[in-house]
């Protein structure tokens, strides 16, 4: 790695914010390593003034002294892009965990930095474009297949500018620093090309033309395809409290959601939970075929790790995530969570002595926030296809208060809020999300681009939600009052919503069958719903209006567990059809 003739020298610390004076010209964000006991331990420029920097060290800073020498990198902070990425777990650097373990032991140690892609492994290269090409930045010059991914080879993005194509490398295999094109700028120098990209990862991936998101993203979920369905390439948050269900919920739309490609981040979350992920992810069928992780990256870093490789691990996925947006590819960012991630931004400005904004926060969270979401979108490429980024956080706000900074910030920017309740996970009511405060903004998007289908399922289900509504207000008013306060129509219509919401709202994310439905069997289960809803009842008395919808929740529990277009699936089909006829 070169490094810039600039140097300094640290005259004071705070944690892992050293103070560095400097002689030559620095930049904002640029990195730095710190010459300590033998190791260069790596950090970021955060703010200059004068000849001073304020330097954030993403090591512990164990050891470090003052006078020890600082030198000062020529690039930013940088993400390294190419065929490798996918199976990888890396840390909020990009280092491979795997194999700084391999080499190291047990224990990472502090100051070792490995290349994040394989420089040994060759990949199948095919070209698609020829010598004499007219290219510019992110045109494609070829493909290798990475697992199901047809892995793009493009002009580098830091090229300025039109090119013409010299020369590109026969079909073959080729480590990803063979050069396999070589491209004339308008100046008349001449670039050779490899697989490997570098891209700064606080600044947006993003070449093309950004589309309005309008197609919904499938994510087998019926509570969220349903009333709350994400846009592909929209944005959502999952706040809640702890033990509500967001890691399932994550694993579960990562799983089953119609994407290519999932990153994970793991950003301070506990080491615990980290462990699981790491344990469980490897382990997960792809319905797609193979494993999940054939086709995720999982970016790592716990609670205990440095609060300022827990920022960087954020815009280390989101970078990830655009660049095989950038080839045309549907792609995922789960981040969990970004509560810590916002507690990492407080903590660097508390050191920094910035005047603090609500609860301490930085009084700039909320444009951290938004600059984040707004990376999501829609990309139509220069070969007319597109590419979309969807981004989902989970929100992790202490004692489950909705109104704490992050969270507020959170759904200001956000298209789809899914609140999860202690309610509805203490009454096993899974997903936990809460029907009453949860909401989408991307049904009318749906409802205005969709087919008949689309537009009478979103009429269905707006029609369903006012029955959970009423149902809510009934029962607050039957806790006061009793059942015999309330007249035998309210007692019915509370009865509809408790069966919408447990035959159709809540899924069992560990039954083979019914953790996964399908939009076609959703739009069945939707259908004989409905008819039970807008059917007029007339029971005799209160215990055979309940006895009767415990039969109905029953049979359709037992219907949903059972495997989709078979003989028992279409009989225990017809059951319910009867009961319902026959009321």
């Amino acid at each position: 790695m070169q490094h810039a003739e600039t140097t300094g020298i640290i005259v004071a610390a705070q944690g892992n914010l050293m103070t560095v004076q400097f002689d030559g010209i620095v930049r904002q964000n640029e990195v730095v390593f710190v010459a300590s006991q033998g190791r260069k331990l790596k950090g970021e420029v955060i703010e200059i003034s004068g000849n001073e920097a304020k330097v954030q060290v993403f090591e512990p800073t164990r050891g470090v002294k003052l006078g020890d020498k600082v030198e000062f990198d020529k690039d930013l902070l940088t993400v390294e892009l190419g065929p490798g990425l996918l199976t990888e777990v890396f840390d909020g650097l990009q280092n491979p965990l795997e194999k700084i373990a391999a080499q190291a032991g047990y224990f990472l140690p502090i100051g070792l930095y490995l290349p994040p892609i394989d420089r040994e492994n060759k990949w199948d290269f095919t070209p698609s474009a020829k010598a004499g090409d007219i290219v510019e930045r992110a045109y494609f010059l070829g493909s290798v297949p990475e697992g199901k991914i047809d892995h793009k080879i493009m002009v580098p993005f830091t090229f300025v500018g039109k090119g013409t194509v010299v020369s590109v490398a026969e079909k073959g295999s080729y480590t990803v620093d063979n050069v396999i094109a070589t491209i004339k700028d308008e100046e008349g120098k001449v670039h050779d090309v490899t697989m490997i990209q570098h891209w700064p990862a606080k600044f947006p991936l993003r070449f093309g033309q950004r589309k309005l998101p309008t197609e919904q993203l499938v994510t087998a979920c019926r509570i969220i395809d349903g009333p709350f369905a994400v846009a592909k390439g929209g944005t959502f948050a999952t706040p809640g409290p702890f033990g509500a269900g967001k890691t399932v919920l994550q694993h579960q739309i990562s799983k089953y959601a119609d994407i290519e490609v999932v990153i994970v981040v793991a950003c301070g979350e506990r080491a615990g939970e980290v462990v699981e992920i790491l344990k469980e992810f490897p382990e997960l069928d792809d319905p797609k075929g193979g494993k999940l992780m054939d086709r995720t990256s999982i970016i790592c870093n716990t609670s205990s790790m440095p609060v300022a490789a827990r920022e960087s691990s954020v815009y280390v996925g989101v970078t990830l995530a655009e660049y095989y947006r950038q080839m045309g590819v549907d792609t995922l960012m789960l981040a969990d969570s970004t509560s810590r991630w916002a507690q990492a931004l407080r903590e660097m400005s508390g050191r920094l002595e910035e005047i603090p904004g609500e609860e301490a926060f930085p009084a700039y969270l909320a444009s951290r926030i938004a600059e984040l979401y707004e990376r999501a979108g829609v990309l139509e490429l220069a070969d007319g296809s597109q590419g979309s980024l969807t981004i989902g956080g989970a929100v992790s706000p202490a004692g489950g208060n909705f109104e704490e900074p992050v969270t507020l910030n959170t759904l200001s920017v956000v298209g789809c809020f899914l609140g999860l309740s202690r309610a509805r996970s203490d009454a096993r009511r899974f997903p936990a999300i809460d029907p009453l405060i949860s909401w989408s903004k991307y049904s009318d998007r749906f409802y205005e681009n969709g087919d008949d289908i689309i537009k009478w399922r979103i009429d269905q289900i707006k029609i369903a939600q006012k029955f959970i509504t009423e149902s809510d207000e009934i029962g607050k008013k039957m806790s006061v009052v009793g059942e015999e306060g309330i007249s035998m129509i309210d007692m019915v219509t509370y009865l509809k919503g408790e069966f919408y919401d447990a035959c159709f709202l809540q899924q069992n994310a560990f039954d083979t069958v019914d953790s996964a439905t399908m939009m076609d069997r959703q739009n069945e289960q939707l259908t004989l719903v409905m008819n039970i809803l807008n059917k007029k009842f007339s029971f005799a008395d209160r215990d055979i209006a309940r006895s009767y919808f415990l039969d109905l929740t029953d049979k359709f529990i037992q219907w949903h567990y059972t495997p989709h277009k078979t003989d028992l699936y279409n009989e225990k089909k017809s059951e319910i059809k009867n009961l319902i006829e026959g009321a």
